[in-house]
């Protein structure tokens, strides 16, 4: 699912709806979870770029359909701030998107999403260089951790030679990490809506034009039922629902509570993954997940160079 920054400038607004709100952000965790799952079995008989182009492509129509309906204003001022937005939506989206894809092709799902979950350690250290934000002993040990998560799972596929899903899972957490960091140092004013609106739009036309040059055009449909309900679960619950629920969210809790959302993912994915695709990760491969999760918990909870809405869909 394709993974969209923003700035967030929307106050979390304490009232009694936050139980609500806090009901929503585990519904929002396993939503993006369990469409790691969805993904993977639709690219069984759906190409990489072609699932990327239908998801983020209904995606987009489903977001500014909402927004209008709202009403935000979705103008962004011309010139600089929309190339800027376009290239935070080409790393945070498209890039995200297509690498996901080609790391769940290449390795297994469990380990690709807890590979692409080391992205706000990354973001620390993009932070750091771009923007000259303090690197602390609190995020050094979160990279620390990280580091020790990776090469625990590497190490054994390095020595067998099968890298590859990992190499493209962390290219993602990289593109997304560094789309995220761009996106703040940027400073673009706008409503926050438009800013992910038009950050999805800007991966589909990448995903759209990269999908006709490599694959060509689309030929045939999905044989299988098992697929269709993957693509229906990756558009309607992977990506559209999951819009509603971060923005309603952001409003009522602060952005380190809404971030309970995204460790979710994490876990859900995790556990979908051995339930519904039987995979079987090894004792050294839960020992590699825990450390990367408690790098990513450690950033993610004392506040990350800017919130991060997965929107949508996890992928993703």
């Amino acid at each position: 699912m394709p993974r969209v920054a923003y700035d967030a400038r929307m106050p979390a607004v304490p009232d009694a709806s936050n139980a609500r709100a806090r009901i929503l952000v585990v519904l929002l965790g396993v939503c993006w979870g369990l469409n790691w799952i969805a993904v993977r079995v639709a690219l069984d008989e759906i190409r990489p770029w072609s699932l990327r182009c239908i998801g983020m492509g209904l995606g987009t129509a489903t977001l500014l359909a909402w927004a209008v309906l709202r009403g935000h204003a979705l103008r962004v001022a011309p010139g600089g701030p929309r190339l800027r937005l376009a290239l935070a939506g080409v790393l945070n989206v498209a890039a995200f998107g297509v690498l996901t894809a080609f790391a769940q092709l290449a390795g297994s799902t469990s380990r690709v999403t807890m590979v692409t979950y080391t992205m706000p350690i990354w973001s620390v250290l993009f932070a750091r260089v771009a923007l000259g934000e303090r690197l602390d002993a609190w995020r050094l040990a979160s990279l620390g951790l990280a580091v020790a998560g990776l090469a625990v799972l590497i190490g054994p596929l390095a020595a067998a030679g099968t890298t590859a899903g990992m190499g493209w899972a962390l290219a993602a957490a990289l593109a997304w990490a560094a789309g995220t960091v761009y996106l703040k140092g940027a400073r673009i004013d706008a409503d926050p809506v438009a800013i992910a609106a038009w950050q999805l739009a800007a991966g589909f036309a990448a995903v759209a034009l990269g999908a006709v040059l490599v694959e060509g055009l689309p030929r045939g449909w999905p044989a299988d039922v098992r697929t269709w309900a993957a693509v229906a679960y990756h558009v309607l619950l992977g990506m559209a629902l999951p819009y509603l629920l971060w923005f309603s969210i952001v409003k009522r809790l602060p952005a380190s509570s809404a971030a309970l959302g995204t460790l979710l993912v994490p876990v859900v994915a995790v556990l979908g993954a051995v339930v519904l695709l039987g995979e079987r990760p090894t004792p050294v491969d839960g020992v590699g997940f825990a450390l990367i999760f408690a790098a990513a918990a450690a950033v993610l909870l004392r506040g990350t160079p800017a919130p991060v809405a997965r929107l949508p869909g996890d992928p993703a």
